[in-house]
């Protein structure tokens, strides 16, 4: 048993302290999920005031969200080591610092170290807003405590889209970075005055450094081929070979070095478990597509339909409204409702709001545009519990942590790696519908050449700037139809999956078994 369950456990906070903590907890939370939303309007000036392309300014998404997953299975050994409320503390004041390296870095390697720093800053940050919820109220009133982080964790999705185009477009994008600078000193400042009284015994422990740079290794090098595979064409480019052998090397001495050690950094042999095995993939597979459209529409919508910063984020906020409002709901129906009939209904869901976007043309309106994204909190607020509770039913209560790292890491790297396949994906269909659509364009075309003279008799300009006009629409045509098959596809993928879930079998004690993981 780790210390963090020692059964000396102080009481539950009470009165002011109890207001002040709960806030601050639960705005280092709120700090951590709204930098990943802020972030994905901001690409497309980020990339332009940085010099780079928008398929480079996705890194700074991708590598966050790796450094994320990779440091995520450090988080028991270190709250051990240190001691919760310590290690929360350093983690939020490491991420504020990270944040602003993030807004002053003048180029993008840089930004994308911090990034990278803010992400391994942001691993211990959920879990442990969890584990010091838990503790701050009553054991009775455990599922109002989970109920509070789920509304912050959904709030994000609400603020961050609409605050990160407002800020780009009045301010600077860095100012999306500044913004955690004072909400990180103020929690951590709260958090240190009231829960260090109520710190965890810290004691010495074994470390897994080999599990630890093997996994650092394998990550690492298959999330930069992904991200670069589509630059330098896959395959035919040495570097994208070279780290494909490595990505797969380090992979197999890494499942060989964890099975076999006696202290591993992570517990693959949690996969022998059925429930483990079925839910921990369907719910990174439908995290990977679910986080790598959010990156994507707003690129296209900032992109193509030359919606401002701002306004694509207020297209997309209103993912959280119902998010936020399900939240409380779901504490209640989860005990009384078969975890595996509401991870059904959230897939369908998905899939629905998908097919819905799978339609959209240049000419879309705003509520054709923002009613599938309000439609799409409704699976979300289906979407995470019952797949947590159906992947932690049935194990010992030793095992929860690290099942619930395990589970954790799988999701935040399978969005990673989502992203980086989704844009890689639209921008292959892209250049296959502009290819197909230039082969309809000849001379003995009517309705081409009908639209050449169009184009010149508007412009009052020679044949040059006709043709120059029409590739720029049919680029516009190819992207609208190459994101539209990537919808279409997200639609299909959360059907396919849906057999993951009845594969497990039922356990009524799931909901208690995914409340304690959040202590740890």
């Amino acid at each position: 048993m780790s210390s963090t369950t020692a059964p000396t456990a102080p009481a539950p906070l009470t009165g002011v302290k109890f207001l002040l903590g709960a806030l601050a907890v639960s705005l280092a939370t709120f700090m951590n999920v709204l930098d990943s939303s802020i972030a994905n309007v901001a690409i497309p000036t980020i990339s332009g005031n940085l010099g780079v392309s928008v398929d480079e300014g996705t890194w700074v998404i991708t590598l966050f969200a790796a450094a994320n997953a990779i440091s995520i299975p450090l988080t028991g050994w270190l709250s051990q080591r240190l001691g919760q409320v310590r290690l929360f503390v350093m983690a939020i004041l490491l991420f504020s610092f990270a944040s602003w390296l993030c807004g002053v870095a003048p180029t993008l390697p840089i930004l994308l170290a911090a990034r990278v720093l803010q992400g391994v800053a942001a691993g211990p940050l959920v879990p442990l807003s969890q584990a010091l919820l838990l503790a701050t109220f009553p054991k009775s009133k455990s599922s109002s405590a989970l109920s509070l982080w789920a509304m912050t964790a959904t709030v994000g999705p609400i603020a961050g889209p609409a605050l990160g185009g407002w800020i780009t477009d009045s301010y600077s994008w860095s100012w999306i970075f500044y913004v955690n600078i004072p909400v990180g000193m103020f929690a951590a400042g709260v958090v240190w005055m009231i829960y260090r009284d109520r710190e965890t015994p810290a004691r010495r422990l074994p470390f897994d450094v080999v599990g630890l740079l093997s996994l650092i290794a394998w990550v690492g090098s298959l999330q930069i081929m992904l991200d670069k595979g589509k630059d330098l064409d896959w395959f035919d480019s040495p570097t994208i070979c070279a780290l494909g052998a490595f990505a797969l090397v380090s992979f197999v001495f890494f499942l060989i070095w964890e099975l076999t050690a006696k202290k591993p950094i992570i517990d693959l042999r949690l996969f022998t478990r059925r429930n483990f095995l079925g839910g921990t993939i369907a719910i990174s597979v439908a995290y990977a597509v679910f986080f790598a459209n959010l990156v994507l529409l707003p690129q296209w919508i900032q992109g193509y339909l030359g919606y401002r910063s701002v306004d694509a984020g207020l297209v997309t906020a209103p993912l959280g409204i119902f998010a936020v409002i399900l939240a409380p709901v779901m504490g209640k129906i989860m005990p009384k409702v078969d975890a595996r009939v509401l991870a059904t209904l959230a897939f369908l869901g998905f899939a629905g709001v998908f097919f819905m976007r799978s339609h959209y043309t240049l000419g879309v309106d705003a509520y054709t545009l923002v009613l599938p994204t309000l439609l799409q909190g409704i699976p979300t607020a289906l979407f995470f519990v019952p797949l947590t509770a159906i992947i932690l039913s049935g194990l010992p209560p030793e095992k929860i942590p690290a099942a619930a790292g395990l589970s954790n890491f799988a999701r935040v790297f399978a969005g990673a790696v989502g992203t980086s396949l989704l844009t890689t994906g639209w921008n292959n269909r892209t250049i296959e519908h502009h290819a197909q659509l230039v082969e309809h364009l000849t001379i003995y075309d009517p309705g081409f050449m009908r639209s050449i003279s169009a184009v010149q008799h508007t412009l009052s300009g020679g044949v040059t700037q006709a043709l120059a006009v029409t590739e720029k629409q049919l680029n516009s045509q190819a992207a609208m139809l190459g994101i539209n098959d990537m919808f279409w596809l997200s639609a299909v993928v959360f059907i396919l999956i849906i057999p993951l879930i009845w594969v497990t079998h039922p356990n009524r004690a799931a909901g208690g078994a995914a409340a304690s993981a959040g202590a740890h």
